[in-house]
């Protein structure tokens, strides 16, 4: 099996210029292709720019747009992966990153969780996705996508890779949060980051690829230091911090094999056992009742009961 080919787009979109946008997406994905790229990962909203406010209406676009579906013209032979605002039927604003292949859209991920606290204030301009999947991909592996926040929760991950990922994909837009404090602020948030990927990366013996952005929205700025890092949790690769740039990275999907049957973590994951809980925790915390006969037979000591003599 030959390796994969991966490209990680670092780019600085320009706020709210979709066209402009679109033209370098669509020369990334000319130089990417010409350096015998399989797959190409963007940004969050790398098509529009991040802090948009009230500018997401007039950017947004539906799934069956001729300017997406122009993108996705350029794919023929590659995957790619961007994203954009999009404007469902029902006229709600999603963040969201398509799955482009072979010319056409095959898949959409609608970002489940929505950062409002700090500088961030997402969901006052947008709606949370719902649904969770994974994706077949022309690659061969199936494909997990996130976009950033989403990976801040522990169950998106543990979700993808139970089914099926064998490639965690996450693109962002991780700002630093004070400007005048950019090195010592941003290369904490990078830490941070870095952290996760490896630990989502070891204990999914997945492959983890995170593109984030770089550039200047207004007065937020973006440092960029994207990675791609193996089933083991070791670093493949990590892209300089600010700097724009189209980084290739080469992987070995047999590494994922060579993990997984060394290290059986997701054999045995007990996805059973989490949901039973799961549900008690939930009919707990809004006051519902508990359907006892789901639960298995407990001989253990009960708070408050006295022991046997």
């Amino acid at each position: 099996m030959h390796p994969l080919r991966i490209v990680l787009a670092q780019l600085a979109p320009r706020l709210g210029m979709l066209d402009e946008n679109l033209a370098r997406h669509m020369e990334a994905l000319a130089s990417a292709r010409a350096g015998g790229a399989d797959l190409v990962v963007f940004p969050e909203l790398g098509l529009t720019g991040y802090q948009l406010q009230d500018l997401a209406a007039e950017v947004a676009m539906r799934v069956d747009d001729p300017r997406l579906a122009g993108l996705a013209a350029a794919t023929v032979g590659l995957s790619a992966i961007v994203s954009f605002v999009e404007e469902a039927s029902d006229h709600r604003l999603f963040i969201s990153a398509a799955l482009l292949e072979d010319g056409a859209v095959r898949f959409v991920h609608r970002k489940l969780f929505l950062p409002t606290y700090g500088l961030f204030d997402e969901r006052r301009f947008f709606a949370a996705g719902d649904r969770l999947r994974t994706v077949d991909s022309r690659l061969g592996p199936r494909l997990g996508i996130a976009v950033c926040e989403d990976f801040w929760h522990l169950a998106v991950p543990e979700t993808l890779a139970l089914d099926g990922a064998q490639i965690l994909i996450n693109v962002s837009s991780s700002p630093g949060r004070d400007l005048a404090a950019m090195h010592e602020v941003g290369l904490g948030t990078a830490a941070s980051w870095r952290n996760l990927m490896r630990t989502y990366a070891q204990l999914t013996t997945s492959f983890v690829v995170f593109c984030n952005r770089v550039g200047v929205d207004e007065t937020i700025s973006f440092w960029g230091g994207s990675e791609v890092i193996a089933p083991s949790g070791e670093t493949i690769f990590t892209a300089p911090l600010f700097d724009e740039g189209l980084h290739f990275v080469d992987i070995e999907l047999g590494d994922v094999r060579r993990e997984r049957i060394s290290l059986p973590l997701l054999r045995d994951e007990r996805p059973e056992l989490h949901l039973r809980e799961l549900r008690r925790i939930l009919a707990e915390r809004t006051e519902m009742a508990i359907d006892a006969a789901s639960d298995p037979p407990d001989d253990r000591p009960q708070p408050g009961a006295s022991e046997p003599s």
